[in-house]
C-alpha cells in the first residue's frame, strides 16, 4: 500500500522482482494472482485499451535506459504522451516547453536525443513522464546509466519532485542511493517481499 505523495524505495539483486514489480503496478504486465489497484481502478478488470488508457492518465514511467524515439526531437517525445491522451496539440506542447524549463532541457527542446549527454536524456524522460500530470511515478534504475555526477543531479530533481508531492516509488540495487532516498524501503528477494515495513503518512524529506 502506498499513499499519496509517499517515496517508497524498492530494493534487492538482479532476478528478485524489482522491474517486474514496476510493469504490474504501471499495468504494462498483468498479475498471475493477486490485485494491483491504482487510482480506484483494479487493473485485473480493465480491457487492454482500457489499461492503457488508465496507465496514460495515472502513471508516469522513467526507465534506466531512457526508452526514447531517437527519431523525434526533445519536444515531441516529451510531448508525445500528452498527444496519445487526445490534448490538443498547442496544450501539450506548451506543457512540455514548461517541463523543459523545469528540468533545465528548454535549450534542448528542438534537438534529437542522440545529441544529448546521457544525464540530458535522462531529464528528457523525466518531463515525458510527467507531461500527463500522473498522481504516480514509477523510477526503474533512473540513475543506473549515468556516471556519477548526472546520477546525483537527476536523484536530487526526484526528490525534489517528492518534496512538492508526487507520489513516487524508486527501483535501485545501490545501497548509497536508497540511504539518500530517505523513503520507506520496501527489499525483495527471488520475488517475494523480505522486509517491507508499515507505510508512515507525509511525504519524505
Amino acid at each position: 500500500s502506498i499513499g499519496p505523495g509517499e517515496l517508497v524505495v524498492v530494493m534487492g539483486p538482479s532476478g528478485s522482482g524489482k522491474s517486474t514489480l514496476l510493469n504490474l503496478m504501471a499495468g504494462l504486465d498483468r498479475a498471475s494472482s493477486g490485485r494491483v489497484i491504482d487510482a480506484r481502478e483494479d487493473h485485473g478488470r480493465l480491457t487492454e485499451p482500457a489499461l492503457a488508457r488508465h496507465r496514460r492518465r495515472h502513471v508516469g514511467m522513467i526507465f534506466q535506459f531512457f526508452n526514447l524515439l531517437d527519431d523525434l526531437t526533445v519536444m515531441d517525445n516529451v510531448a508525445l504522451p500528452a498527444q496519445l491522451n487526445r490534448e490538443r496539440s498547442g496544450e501539450a506542447r506548451a506543457r512540455a516547453v514548461a517541463l523543459c524549463h523545469r528540468l533545465r532541457i528548454a535549450d534542448k527542446v528542438n534537438r534529437h536525443p542522440a545529441t544529448l549527454s546521457g544525464g540530458e536524456r535522462q531529464r528528457v524522460a523525466i518531463a515525458r513522464a510527467l507531461i500527463n500530470r500522473p498522481e504516480l511515478l514509477l523510477a526503474d534504475e533512473p540513475t543506473g546509466a549515468l556516471d556519477t555526477a548526472n546520477g546525483e543531479a537527476v536523484l536530487d530533481l526526484l526528490l525534489d519532485l517528492n518534496r512538492a508531492g508526487q507520489t513516487l516509488v524508486l527501483v535501485t540495487h545501490d545501497p548509497r542511493l536508497a540511504e539518500r532516498c530517505r523513503g520507506r524501503l520496501v527489499a525483495l528477494l527471488d520475488g517475494r517481499l523480505e522486509w517491507a515495513p508499515r507505510p508512515t503518512a507525509g511525504v519524505a524529506g
